[in-house]
């Protein structure tokens, strides 16, 4: 397998001189946050897209994958072109992603990686089912429950508008068919833009099986556009590395007041006080007390110490 994430934009939305990639989602850049979850899920392969501040890009997210360079932003069917030449000729499935989505689970990709491969499918997608689907692309099935194409909000009519099944972007293919399919794309649209979604409906229509995944936890779909999108993925991303903590043996005292970041190690029977933030880098040793208002930043401290402010 090989993952495919795209984060060329300019991200103009997050009114930003920092390409939005870099931004940073609990102390980790957020596009980092799915080349984590790839791995996790047993994917090694992982290309990502790179195009605005492209350098500043591959410094915030490691060299321990492989960028593809899209200078022109020509659609997500484009970006996925220039990827493809970077993924190994042994990769028989393609997982594609937006660059925006942090919040994926490794559990996630598994059980769309489990129904692409046990449906024996062209393509599968990861999708959300909403109250209000507003302005998302809506995913049209028929009546063996099969994906025949994904319709825009913006294109839609008012029985499809009623469809509260909605794509999120994050896709597996099988990868022959998806560059056989990306080559006979056309930007014959009024964006002049290549659409990795006119893959789904050119598969579906050509009776290939197309299926779709239903997330379980929609907060694993939820994508970043803006500064408030963004607080809101951090609070998620917060409360889970909170409960694995706690799960793990850890007493947090007030989890309302606690900020602590990614790949933050803290040993059992720790307790975190009120008002602390640990941030990305530290160790706290087993039996230590930390807090309240206190504030740590890439620091050890050995077993059975206490600090506070």
């Amino acid at each position: 397998m090989a993952a495919v994430i795209m984060a060329a934009g300019k991200s103009t939305r997050m009114k930003s001189a920092l390409p939005k990639a870099a931004h940073t989602v609990c102390g980790k850049p957020m596009t980092r946050w799915i080349v984590d979850a790839c791995i996790e899920a047993g994917v090694r392969d992982v290309v990502v897209v790179v195009g605005y501040q492209a350098q500043k890009v591959k410094e915030v997210l490691g060299d321990d994958i492989s960028y593809a360079e899209q200078t022109e932003q020509l659609g997500t069917g484009h970006a996925c072109i220039q990827a493809m030449r970077h993924i190994p000729k042994e990769v028989d499935t393609v997982l594609v992603f937006p660059g925006d989505t942090p919040l994926i689970s490794a559990d996630a990709l598994g059980s769309l990686i489990e129904a692409h491969t046990a449906q024996r499918n062209s393509a599968t997608l990861l999708t959300a089912v909403l109250d209000d689907a507003t302005h998302y692309g809506r995913v049209v099935r028929d009546s063996r429950g099969a994906v025949m194409k994904v319709v825009e909000a913006k294109d839609a009519d008012a029985q499809t508008l009623a469809i509260r099944e909605i794509n999120t972007s994050i896709y597996c293919f099988d990868r022959a068919e998806l560059a056989d399919n990306l080559s006979r794309l056309s930007n014959d649209n009024a964006q002049g833009e290549y659409y990795l979604t006119d893959v789904v409906e050119v598969l579906a229509g050509s009776g290939k099986r197309v299926g779709a995944v239903i997330a379980t936890d929609l907060a694993d779909t939820l994508g970043i556009n803006n500064r408030i999108e963004l607080a809101q993925a951090a609070s998620i991303m917060r409360n889970r590395i909170l409960e694995r903590l706690m799960l793990s043996g850890v007493t947090i005292v007030d989890p309302a007041t606690t900020y602590i970041d990614a790949d933050v190690e803290i040993g059992p029977d720790a307790v975190i006080h009120p008002c602390t933030v640990i941030e990305r880098g530290s160790r706290i040793g087993a039996g230590c007390e930390v807090g309240p208002f206190v504030r740590l930043s890439g620091v050890t401290i050995a077993d059975d110490v206490e600090g506070e402010a």
